[in-house]
């Protein structure tokens, strides 16, 4: 079953065209990493398809109903990228994962026994079970980042949209975010990662799509890093910053690589 369909889309913001015409499928189970060098349109692309960024042309088709109809949002976790799960409010591990459950059960009725297992489940699989009860704001930048996958994976979604989940945390936060990912997609999830470079996801990924200049540049098997990131001691840590400033892996067209 089709989970993604994009034709021909053209999409931007503050009167600049970002996107432009891009074609883009994912299946059902599918994994794949949208790659490509800060400013390419990366990020862009996926909050296109999630209705944050207005489409100009073309169309998109989510679980098979064009996304001006869609209202089974449920089915969608999202991710953003640089988002601290704290943003100054005082809650809890528990229950800032626990908002992932409102989209599934509704804001006016209590939680029950299934959403608090959900919870929990989702945390098992993050590694936090034991901080479900710690304020969130004593917890380390990989760790907020963890809690916010816990949140979308809570929600049950059956697609997960993840923009640059590694960027910036600690070596033992992205084997987490792999394992969770991992078990996620073998229940069947279909996922969608914004990447820099794929790290200890890299086992995980079916397939790469490079976005370069606002086109898809790339599609098939993840290409491997240019420059000083395909040198052994590059350790992919990116810290956050905006996107014209930040450290980048420059994935770009190669030879050999599927252009459009």
């Amino acid at each position: 079953m089709s989970v993604v369909e994009v034709r021909h889309l053209a999409a931007g913001y503050d009167g600049r065209e970002i996107l432009r015409d891009v074609d883009l499928s994912v299946a059902s189970g599918d994994v794949v990493a949208v790659l490509g060098a800060n400013g390419s349109g990366k990020s862009t692309l996926i909050r296109t398809i999630l209705g944050l960024v207005p489409v100009r042309r073309g169309e998109i088709d989510l679980f098979g109903t064009a996304q001006r109809r869609f209202r089974q949002w449920s089915r969608i976790g999202y991710v953003p990228q640089r988002i601290g799960a704290g943003s100054g409010v005082p809650a809890t591990v528990g229950e800032v994962v626990a908002s992932g459950r409102l989209a599934r059960r509704g804001l006016f009725r209590p939680p029950g026994a299934a959403d608090r297992a959900a919870v929990n489940e989702a945390l098992a699989a993050v590694g936090l079970l034991d901080r479900i009860g710690d304020p969130v704001g004593t917890l380390s930048g990989g760790q907020q980042q963890r809690t916010l996958i816990a949140r979308a994976l809570a929600g049950k979604p059956d697609l997960l949209v993840l923009d640059e989940p590694t960027a910036g945390v600690d070596a033992a936060s992205q084997e987490a975010f792999a394992g969770a990912l991992t078990e996620f997609a073998a229940n069947g999830g279909t996922i969608m990662l914004v990447l820099h470079e794929l790290g200890p996801l890299r086992p995980l990924i079916g397939r790469a799509v490079v976005v370069h200049d606002g086109r898809i540049a790339h599609e098939g098997v993840p290409p491997e890093p240019a420059g000083h990131h395909a040198e052994p001691g590059h350790d992919h840590v990116h810290p956050h910053a905006d996107e014209a400033k930040a450290g980048i892996c420059e994935w770009a067209p190669t030879e050999g690589t599927k252009a459009y």
